[in-house]
């Protein structure tokens, strides 16, 4: 059970109501998701909210691999609603649906594209470690440059501050549809 009740923009103080048109006014075009949770504390929603449309919509990282960092991070943290909203997002820029799989249910995922096992493995290395090793790093730093490696360790921040959110205030799944990661 949810444990916030929504705010309407009516229901809003004057910094809310400045965040929230914001949000509406910028790339995602409406308000939602965890923004219905962060908006209590207006100054952290609006932060967040711009560091999140650069993470989704303007690093040097295409979307398959941004959204397979997002995944990643959901997978870890168990962010059922996260994993919802991005997962399909993942598959439509290419990540395939059979790695995508696997990695929900903790399984090795198997990837065509170098690119994508490589933020794979990055990515896991810092979720497992909460650092990366001289070799992973220096791999990283080829194929993505400091830029692509600052963007990648960001998402997973990013994401986890999100995921957590929306765990901590147990956002429901849309009616019928079982969770990814069981409790």
């Amino acid at each position: 059970m949810a444990r916030y009740r929504e705010i309407t923009a009516a229901d809003m103080n004057p910094a809310q109501k400045r965040v929230h048109d914001q949000i509406v006014a910028g790339k995602r075009g409406r308000f939602g998701g965890p923004f219905q949770l962060l908006i209590r504390s207006p100054e952290i929603c609006e932060h967040l909210s711009k560091l999140g449309e650069h993470l989704r919509w303007g690093t040097s990282l295409p979307a398959s691999l941004s959204e397979l960092a997002i995944c990643l991070t959901a997978r870890n943290i168990r962010a059922n609603y996260e994993w919802h909203a991005h997962a399909p997002l993942a598959i439509e820029a290419g990540v395939p649906a059979a790695a995508m799989e696997a990695i929900r249910t903790g399984a090795i995922p198997h990837f065509d594209a170098k690119d994508q096992a490589l933020v794979y493995r990055l990515c896991k290395e810092i979720i497992d470690t909460d650092r990366l090793s001289d070799a992973s790093f220096a791999e990283g730093i080829a194929a993505f440059g400091e830029v692509g490696l600052v963007e990648l360790a960001a998402i997973i921040g990013y994401y986890t501050a999100i995921g957590n959110t929306l765990n901590v205030f147990q956002v429901a799944l849309p009616p019928g549809t079982a969770p990814y990661f069981p409790e």
